[in-house]
């Protein structure tokens, strides 16, 4: 079995990081603040997609994204925590899964990230914004991640607290789970899949029952 996780809501909480990193933007750029609540709806979507949406013109959406990166390298480790559950939901699924992470976030920022929790040791691939033309909820990310992976006759889950992470699993012709932990609420992320859990913790015990049951099946044969 194959998992990939998304990261923003799904294993991390970086809100804090990625909200006073918008505010900093808008501060150096003399540039009116979006709300808070403004900013967090967009989370799951490329920086310049998400800075176009807050009203910034064409012309300067990537002066804003080189600002965004060059302040939240400095305190994504120390502004961002990993959710509930989230490091056991990875060791766990480490045992029974071959496991990805797909993300809209800078690669590089997310590598280091990932390191800075102890947790990066457990993927066997990292596909950022950075490593694709379209990002989610493209297929592209989803395919580039199994591309580097033997994915041959193996079950294929992505775990995802956005419609984006959804939508990119089913365009990718792959299974997906919903969780709650994020930015997405339970109405939209069940329009996009048919499982939906509080976590990741709880949908990797879902993976792994599932997994074991299909092996106690053939066993039988």
């Amino acid at each position: 079995m194959i998992i990939l996780f998304d990261l923003d809501g799904t294993l991390i909480d970086s809100t804090d990081a990625i909200v006073s990193t918008f505010h900093h933007s808008f501060e150096v750029h003399n540039y009116p603040h979006s709300e808070d609540e403004e900013i967090k709806a967009l989370i799951g979507y490329p920086l310049d997609v998400m800075y176009r949406e807050l009203g910034i013109p064409e012309d300067s959406v990537w002066n804003f994204v080189d600002t965004y990166k060059e302040e939240y390298r400095k305190i994504s480790t120390i502004k961002t925590e990993l959710l509930e559950n989230a490091e056991e939901a990875v060791l766990w699924a480490s045992e029974f899964a071959t496991l990805g992470v797909v993300t809209t976030k800078t690669g590089k920022y997310s590598r280091i990230l990932m390191e800075h929790f102890g947790l990066m040791e457990y993927f066997e691939v990292l596909i950022g914004r950075e490593d694709v033309e379209n990002p989610k909820p493209h297929a592209e990310p989803v395919l580039k991640a199994l591309e580097a992976l033997d994915y041959d006759d193996k079950e294929i889950w992505m775990i995802g607290d956005t419609k984006l992470d959804l939508i990119s699993a089913t365009n990718a012709g792959i299974n997906s789970i919903g969780v709650l932990s994020g930015y997405g609420d339970a109405k939209t992320l069940r329009k996009h899949t048919q499982i939906v859990y509080g976590d990741a913790l709880r949908a990797v015990k879902h993976l792994q029952a599932r997994h074991y049951n299909k092996d106690n099946k053939i066993q039988r044969k």
